[in-house]
This record gives C-alpha cells, sequence and structure tokens, in this order.
C-alpha cells in the first residue's frame, strides 16, 4: 500500500495535467471587446452592491446576485469552459442575462433613489450607467448572434 507520503512524492499522471489544463486563463479574451464588457459589468456591479449594503440592504441582494451571474459568464468565457456544453444556446443565454439585468438594476435603481440617502444616490448613478453597459452588451449580442441574416453576411 502507498502511504501519503509516497502519494505526494509521485508525479502527476498525463490525464491529471490536461484536466488542470482546461483551465486556464485566455489573457487574449479578457482584454477583447467583450472580455472589457463582463469585466466593467463586474466592476460597476461591486460598486453598486456596496453602495446598497452602505444604505439600503433590502436591495443587496439583487446586485449580489447579478455580480456571481457575471462572475460566472466571465469566468466560463475566459477559460473557454463554455464550449464544453455546446447543447446550450450560449449568445442566447448572454443576451437574457443582459436583458434580466437591466430590468432588475432599473427597478432597484429607482425604488433606492427614494430613500434621499448619499449612497443610495450613488447606487442609482451608477445603476444608470450600469442599465447603459449592459443594454450595449444585449444590443452587441443581439447584432452579431442573433439577428436573423446576420449568419448569412451581405449577400443580399
Amino acid at each position: 500500500m502507498l502511504s501519503a507520503r509516497d502519494r505526494r512524492d509521485r508525479h502527476p499522471e498525463e490525464g491529471v495535467v490536461a484536466e488542470l489544463q482546461g483551465f486556464a486563463v485566455d489573457k487574449a479574451f479578457l482584454t477583447s471587446h467583450k472580455g472589457i464588457l463582463l469585466e466593467t459589468e463586474l466592476a460597476l456591479t461591486l460598486i453598486i452592491f456596496i453602495c446598497f449594503t452602505a444604505s439600503i440592504s433590502a436591495y443587496m441582494a439583487a446586485a449580489l446576485l447579478e455580480f456571481f451571474i457575471t462572475l460566472a459568464f466571465l469566468f466560463l468565457y475566459a477559460t473557454q469552459y463554455y464550449q464544453r456544453f455546446d447543447r446550450l444556446n450560449w449568445p442566447c443565454l448572454d443576451f437574457l442575462r443582459c436583458v434580466s439585468a437591466i430590468i432588475i438594476f432599473l427597478v432597484v435603481s429607482f425604488a433606492a433613489v427614494t430613500s434621499r440617502d448619499g449612497a443610495a444616490i450613488a447606487a442609482f448613478v451608477f445603476g444608470i450607467i450600469l442599465v447603459s453597459i449592459f443594454a450595449y452588451d444585449a444590443f452587441k449580442i443581439y447584432r452579431t448572434e442573433m439577428a436573423p441574416g446576420a449568419s448569412q453576411g451581405d449577400q443580399q
């Protein structure tokens, strides 16, 4: 039998190393247009979460939920791990993520501004900026991936 020390001193097999390389971060994606959009959405969502935590803690769950959803999409796209789930329509999921975030942040931002607290007003301003970024992202997704004739090109 192998003791724990013997197992620790062995070299990893090829299969284990190949599995770990599946989570390698694609730095080209992080500097691409889509990567920068996701990073901006993630940063602004975190700022809004902090503002809601400081002022109205009842609304912080929405910002936290969108933060984790955006973080998951950033991780899946940056590691190219989404390609392993070929049965999912990723552009449609990404589009729905943006549309749901637009609705959630519009409602929560306008509800928060009624409290007249400084942090709530800051959350409102960042929320409106974030809604415009999510709307731009949804527009780009629809235009490039989902619009009728997007796959046909300019052959009309």
